[in-house]
């Protein structure tokens, strides 16, 4: 039971003499800090964005997927004869929850943003749209379309399958993207730690030479590099997490109108997740910088 603390202690505290092979600051120091912040800040987005497009796929998914629209196109004088007539045929349609008119008022409302608040829409031979809800089993649409053919003629069914799915993949690949990113974040964070770890041992090449004269074992030499770069990693993780997090908080709330860019964000419990970001930046440090200290200190024999 006290093996785990013991260990991470040792790993926290180091040991001084092993230390001082490892620049305690400089270049690689540097690097290292401000490579594992910048990466870490950019892994906040890319979070952000894979949970955002996950919400979104969600939402539309929800939004679509149990409603459907009618249009009827009539001549002058039959307009309000064929709406009653499709009111009718779709109450008595297996699978449809509810359907109703939208008033001219919510259609002038839907035009609004294209043509303007002054639109004249009793003026303007605009179709009337049917709004239906559908229930969980949903309704056969090629035999309401062919139902509608034959008792209401000018009516126009929109299961709302075309909009859905483009949407939703697209939804898909973003957040896909997303994920993407986040692995190459945390491959160019290794590239570039390995890169700092092999110039600090090149650097201190005959530090380690006098080293291994007295004795000191290559594992011993390893355990020091590895053990400060690691926490370097942790430490500019957790600073970029932190400006991540801050810079989310300033994004615009998500709001019905701003769609998806307002939205850029976390939710509930999501908000958690980015507290992930510094361990795993250590994870990768430690092992980056292990493979490197190996790798250099075989060359150096």
């Amino acid at each position: 039971m006290s093996v785990l603390p013991t260990v991470v202690k040792e790993f926290i505290v180091g040991d001084v003499q092993a230390d001082r092979v490892v620049p305690p600051s400089g270049f690689t120091a540097t690097l290292t800090t401000f490579a594992a912040g910048a990466m870490a800040f950019l892994a906040i987005f890319a979070l952000a964005l894979s949970l955002a497009t996950g919400r979104l796929a969600a939402r539309w998914g929800d939004d679509l997927a149990h409603s459907s629209t009618l249009r009827i196109s009539a001549p002058e004088g039959q307009m309000a004869e064929q709406t009653a007539a499709a009111l009718r045929l779709l109450k008595t349609t297996p699978g449809v929850e509810s359907a109703r008119a939208l008033t001219a008022e919510e259609q002038g409302a839907l035009l609004e943003p294209w043509f303007g608040p002054d639109l004249p829409i009793e003026d303007l031979p605009i179709p009337q749209l049917i709004e239906i809800q559908e229930t969980q089993s949903s309704y056969d649409a090629a035999g309401l379309r062919l139902r509608l053919q034959g008792e209401v003629p000018g009516a126009v069914l929109d299961d709302h399958n075309r909009w859905r799915r483009p949407l939703e993949q697209a939804a898909g690949r973003l957040r896909l993207l997303g994920w993407v990113s986040i692995l190459l974040i945390a491959a160019t964070t290794a590239t570039i730690i390995t890169l700092a770890a092999n110039a600090a041992l090149a650097a201190n090449a005959q530090v380690i030479a006098v080293l291994r004269v007295v004795g000191a074992q290559d594992s011993y030499i390893a355990k020091a590099f590895v053990r400060r770069f690691t926490l370097r990693a942790l430490l500019g993780a957790a600073i970029g997490v932190v400006a991540g997090m801050a810079a989310v908080l300033l994004l615009p709330a998500a709001q019905p109108e701003g769609g998806f860019l307002t939205g850029l964000g976390f939710q509930g419990g999501s908000w958690l997740l980015p507290m992930l970001i510094p361990p795993l930046a250590g994870v990768v440090a430690y092992f980056a910088t292990r493979h490197a200290a190996r790798r250099t200190l075989s060359e150096l024999d």
